[in-house]
């Protein structure tokens, strides 16, 4: 059970007034033995000397022995002093006393006092008297007559008259420390207020700094001492309040740097338990905040490879580096760097692996694998028959006139296709790279006048299949375009679409403006294209029907061309498509 805890003002005032207290018990207890033992002292002196003055007045009676005398002179000093005295003879009879008749009283020979009176001393003492029955006080002088004791006076009293005396004064002793104790009490009451109240400031200045107020300062008391501490307190608010602030700081920058930074990063501690990742690593690995933190990573994350991979880096204390497939619904590929975190006394405390997303770059790989190998197999084809006509022609052929001149055609029709590729590859090559150094200027043009420039330069294609080409767009309609690139587009879209549609057949051009874009729709009624082939129809040197399409003169660069000037324009292209039932090719522009 735990003890309650007592208020600093009750522990400082109650220990003023206990040592208070104690301090009058003690002052009042050594008091009253002081007086006690001075009355008894100035009562014996005072007996003492009573005696004496008596021994003088009764010396010159002991001669006639006159009791009656005596008695009565005792009785008068009684009456004077308030003493009793006794006149005793050497051998212990009475000759006089001050409350009582001679004849009545004992022998008081055995007297402790009268016995040293009788020796010739000057005794005084305190005993109980057996025939009063209470403590009395003696005072013994013996009487001289010459070199001889005659006899002896004796003074006395009772104790409890002292002590009556001694009463009253311990009665004022009382009052006096009950006044004391009043003031004490008052004074330690100010007292404790005083030094409480700086105390109770400063708990509440610490309850702020506690609860995060560090911004608060503590009032500043006049003791030196408090004063002192007040200060530092609050320099230690300020020192605190200033270290938090750049703590705060460099986490908010390490945060924003985490969460901006395109790498996903992983810190694992030595039981591989998650504790502390970036948002990219959130969205790479698909899971929450609250999830993953402090998760072991085997059951966070369900990939084989990056847990050996958190495992080997704890395990070998040292960078190591490696390639991670993420199979998320599409393959995501990862270059991983993993490094051991170490404490100020050298000793591992967790693995930093940060994961750098290499799918693009895996993918541009393979893009320029497969277009450097498309562009080998597409020069290879025309230079190889080239190659081979040309030696028929070395080796005779010249001769022969009539077949000299259809190898000559087939040979210039073969470098047709080649300065066709060749130029494609080039003005695809141009327009990527004033794409990249934004040397395309944007203008708003008319878009039907570009579109009807594009339909003239098909014409005479689309005549020879007797093929109407129809445009169908507002001449309001504007937008931000470089009109001989967007003219290149249409061309090769309406070339594409009068090459594989059938004889007597139309092509539709129809453009229109929505809230946000402008939409040009090239509509043919050709064979149309399978799903299996439209996500890779922009691609270069990517053909539907091979054959077909060398047959037609194609070369694969057409749809390519006409995406990435769509993309310099900031927009996109769709295709609808079935087959047997045409293509639909759509371009969006924002307006």
């Amino acid at each position: 059970m735990r003890r309650k805890r007592k208020s600093l003002f009750w522990q400082i005032y109650l220990s003023y007034i206990l040592i208070t207290l104690w301090s009058l018990m003690m002052v009042a207890w050594y008091s009253s033995l002081s007086f006690k033992q001075f009355y008894l002292t100035k009562t014996t002196e005072n007996l003492r000397c009573c005696a004496l003055l008596a021994t003088e007045v009764m010396a010159e009676k002991f001669s006639t022995y006159d009791r009656h005398k005596i008695n009565a002179l005792c009785k008068k000093i009684n009456c004077e002093t308030s003493f009793s005295i006794t006149v005793i003879l050497p051998s212990g009879l009475v000759l006089g006393d001050s409350g009582e008749e001679p004849d009545s009283m004992d022998n008081l020979a055995d007297r402790p006092e009268v016995k040293k009176a009788l020796a010739g001393m000057v005794n005084t003492c305190i005993r109980y008297s057996p025939r009063l029955k209470k403590e009395m006080i003696y005072a013994a002088v013996p009487v001289k007559k010459g070199e001889h004791i005659i006899g002896v006076v004796r003074s006395s009293m009772p104790l409890s008259l002292v002590g009556k005396s001694l009463k009253g004064i311990y009665q004022r002793v009382v009052l006096g420390s009950l006044v004391v104790v009043f003031l004490a009490a008052l004074v330690s009451l100010i007292v404790s207020g005083r030094i409480n109240k700086p105390v109770e400031e400063m708990k509440k200045g610490a309850d702020h700094f506690a609860a995060g107020d560090l911004e608060y300062r503590l009032p500043v008391p006049d003791s030196e001492e408090l004063g002192g501490l007040a200060k530092a307190m609050n320099q230690m608010a300020a020192q605190l309040n200033e270290r938090i602030r750049t703590i705060t700081h460099q986490r908010n920058e390490l945060e924003a740097v985490l969460s901006s930074m395109v790498e996903a990063v992983l810190v694992v501690d030595t039981k591989e338990c998650i504790i502390r990742f970036n948002r990219t690593a959130a969205h790479f690995f698909n899971f929450e905040f609250t999830q993953a933190l402090g998760g072991n990573i085997k059951e966070v994350i369900e990939n084989i490879d990056l847990q050996n991979f958190v495992s080997r880096t704890l395990l070998q204390g040292k960078p190591i580096e490696d390639d991670i497939i993420l199979h998320n619904g599409k393959d995501r590929f990862l270059q991983a760097h993993g490094t051991m975190l170490y404490d100020t006394q050298g000793k591992g405390m967790a693995a930093l692996i940060v994961l750098n997303d290499i799918t693009r770059l895996k993918k541009l790989e393979n893009i320029r694998r497969e277009f450097v190998a498309n562009v080998s197999h597409e020069l290879r084809t025309p230079l190889t028959s080239i190659k081979g006509f040309v030696e028929t022609l070395k080796n005779g052929a010249l001769a022969d006139k009539q077949h000299a001149e259809r190898f000559i055609n087939i040979v210039a029709r073969h470098v047709d296709h080649l300065n066709a590729i060749i130029e494609n590859l080039l003005r695809l090559s141009q327009i990527e790279q004033e794409a990249v150094k934004e040397q395309i200027v944007l203008e708003r043009q008319q878009i039907k006048q570009v579109l009807a420039q594009a339909a003239g330069v098909c014409e005479s294609k689309a005549a020879g299949k007797n093929i109407k080409i129809e445009i169908n767009c507002n001449d309001d309609l504007e937008a931000k375009i470089s009109p001989a690139l967007l003219e290149q587009a249409v061309v090769n879209l309406i070339d594409n679409a009068i090459k594989y549609s059938e004889i007597e057949k139309s092509v539709r051009i129809e453009a229109k403006k929505t809230q946000k874009e402008a939409i040009i729709s090239i509509h043919d009624q050709g064979c149309g294209i399978s799903k299996e082939h439209l996500p890779h129809i922009f691609e270069r040197f990517y053909r539907v029907d091979k054959a077909g399409s060398r047959k037609l003169g194609g070369i694969g660069l057409g749809l390519a061309i006409v995406q990435h000037i769509v993309q310099v324009h900031g927009g996109h292209i769709l295709v609808d498509s079935a087959l047997g039932k045409g293509s639909i090719f759509s371009v969006y522009l924002p307006i």
